[in-house]
């Protein structure tokens, strides 16, 4: 005989916003009026904190300022990937969005009158005099990122560039740790193919390209460069950029990354990275420079790869964000704008409030170790870090003297 009610599962039934839930299916409630404050405010609590310290480098000035630039960043890009726009991580979006709004306000004379912030020579006044954002020797690396699938490029950047543990990146995808690393793998993997292939395809003659495998093998197997490839280096500038770029590899992918991606301030940003300052000089010295000769690039080193390029269910131009973001039908558009409309207001509410409560402050007022947020409320998830140091990059200008910057929310 059936019983008359069926047996209770050994769980809990899943309801609402958890901690599991990637920024993917978060971006996507944003387009739920029941879910969508909840979903912006975990996006807020990962990602305000990093946006913030990022767009108060752009400004050479923390402060106000620096809040509604990062404010107007999460509204730029979580308005274009909720319109159906595929994009990659979530994380550099955000960066890029928040320099990229520095440089629109410097242009505009009513703006600065506002904010004089944006008047600063070493803020969006030198922002908006630069042409290019990414600088010729870091060409190769920046199109071989954004050839990567989001996944791919999720990992590879909080784990090089933020320092973070595995579990950060892997609680933004919604994957198990053990899974991630493997995954991480091949994201290195594809990405130095990636470098590889743009050096093939943007080599100005066919001598570039015949050294293209003669340049990378022995540069990944850590061995010295053939006497012909050295003396063509010696004269071919973009030869000598892919051979820089390849070599940063071998200990110094987290700064390679972050001047392709960011270009303006990357090595400021480094720098302010809660969990690289808790780890210490070592983890904010690259560790392998190349010098800009041909002999400081006739050996090279190997990282350990266990994947290969296109490995994995993530291989494809199709990032995390694909498939999202479109109506169901035309009969919910209306309800369905009116979400996105409800949950990016209530983005630019929360971070209003969070200003105004002094979630931003003085970093110098925080004695107590940080918090930085991979995936929510789960503390296995969470990695506590020192408050960080910044120091201003030999590389860039010594009389920029950045402020501390604030905490932001995630703390």
């Amino acid at each position: 005989m059936q019983a008359p009610h069926p047996p209770r599962p050994p769980y809990p039934p899943h309801s609402g916003v958890t901690a599991t839930e990637s920024d993917r299916h978060l971006v996507a409630r944003l387009r739920d009026p029941d879910g969508g404050h909840h979903a912006v405010a975990l996006l807020l609590a990962r990602h305000w904190r990093a946006t913030y310290d990022y767009a108060a480098i752009c400004l050479a000035a923390p402060g106000d300022s620096a809040a509604m630039v990062a404010t107007a960043a999460f509204r730029h890009v979580l308005r274009r990937l909720t319109g159906g726009a595929v994009g990659g991580a979530l994380r550099p979006q955000l960066l890029v969005a928040a320099r990229e709004t520095v440089r629109e306000w410097a242009a505009d004379e009513a703006a600065c009158a506002v904010l004089p912030e944006l008047s600063r020579p070493s803020g969006g006044r030198g922002l908006r005099a630069v042409k290019s954002m990414t600088s010729e020797k870091r060409l190769l690396a920046e199109r071989a990122f954004q050839a990567l699938p989001g996944a791919f490029q999720c990992l590879l950047w909080h784990t090089e560039v933020e320092a973070e543990p595995i579990t950060i990146p892997s609680g933004l995808l919604a994957m198990d740790a053990a899974g991630a690393e493997g995954t991480l793998e091949q994201a290195r993997e594809q990405f130095r193919a990636g470098c590889v292939r743009a050096h093939r395809e943007l080599a100005p003659s066919g001598e570039c390209r015949y050294y293209n495998r003669l340049l990378d093998v022995p540069l990944r197997r850590g061995g010295t460069l053939l006497p012909d490839v050295r003396q063509h280096l010696r004269a071919c500038r973009h030869c000598r950029q892919a051979a820089e770029q390849l070599g940063h590899f071998d200990g110094g992918l987290h700064v390679l990354l972050a001047e392709a991606v960011l270009g303006w301030g990357a090595r400021r940003y480094l720098d302010s990275r809660p969990a690289r300052a808790a780890a210490g000089p070592a983890a904010a010295v690259p560790g392998a420079h190349r010098a800009s000769g041909p002999a400081g690039l006739a050996r090279g080193g190997r990282r350990g790869i266990a994947g290969t390029a296109g490995a994995g269910a993530f291989s494809g131009r199709t990032g995390p964000w694909r498939g999202h973001g479109h109506a169901h039908g035309y009969g919910n558009r209306h309800r369905t704008a009116l979400a996105v409309a409800v949950g990016l207001a209530s983005l630019v509410l929360l971070a209003t409030v969070l200003a105004a409560k002094g979630w931003t402050a003085d970093r110098a007022a925080a004695s107590a170790p940080r918090v930085t947020w991979g995936a929510s409320g789960d503390p296995a998830r969470r990695a506590v870090v020192a408050p960080e140091a910044p120091s201003a990059s030999a590389s860039e200008n010594s009389g920029r003297t950045m402020a501390h910057h604030p905490s932001g929310p995630n703390r």
